[in-house]
């Protein structure tokens, strides 16, 4: 059997990621969510638990747990934190993906990550996959998952690549403004990666 095509799906904060790829998993599709992953191997690889400590100071991890809101609130505002960060867990996740690529039997699968473009992962893709979203509506999202403030959420989209650059450098786009129905949009792309 040949391998499966890797479909790589983006886009900013709030616009609907997760929705998407959980049709493609009822689907049958296999997903790897890269950005999961990458908080299960921040909190699990001793690699990069020493290196976030090095950057972030000791209350990056509080009770042996990564401590997600003081290293976002850092991150969020320092882009040389964010930077090194990134130079941090990038290559791991990437190295992990592989690994779970290479088990995969199967016609396709995705490769969910908000930092797809980002982290150049996108170059070992065979199609990429944008979710577009009124900004509006990805502000809303993100208040009522994260449970913060509009100007939080202002910071991690101004830490995003805009969504015209992503959208340009798209195979195809998904649109999820909440209005426009997902399932037959996600059906066609699957029609096309399975034939």
């Amino acid at each position: 059997m040949n391998k499966p095509l890797k479909i790589g799906i983006t886009g900013g904060i709030g616009s609907g990621k997760t929705t998407v790829t959980k049709i493609f998993e009822h689907l049958a599709i296999p997903v790897y969510q890269a950005d999961e992953r990458a908080k299960w191997l921040m909190q699990n690889n001793t690699e990069i638990r020493k290196n976030v400590i090095a950057i972030f100071g000791k209350n990056a991890y509080q009770n042996n747990t990564l401590n997600r809101k003081h290293i976002a609130a850092i991150a969020f505002t320092n882009k040389d934190a964010i930077n090194a960060l990134n130079q941090i867990v990038h290559p791991i996740v990437f190295h992990d993906f592989f690994e779970w690529y290479n088990q995969q039997k199967c016609t396709y699968i995705i490769k969910e990550a908000a930092l797809l473009f980002e982290s150049k992962s996108y170059l070992d893709l065979d199609a990429i996959v944008t979710i577009d979203a009124p900004m509006e509506v990805r502000i809303s999202r993100t208040k009522q998952r994260d449970n913060i403030d509009r100007e939080s959420v202002i910071n991690r989209i101004k830490n995003q690549l805009p969504d015209d650059i992503k959208n340009a450098a798209a195979d195809y786009i998904i649109l999820n403004d909440g209005k426009t129905p997902l399932l037959p949009q996600v059906l066609l792309l699957d029609q096309i990666w399975k034939t």
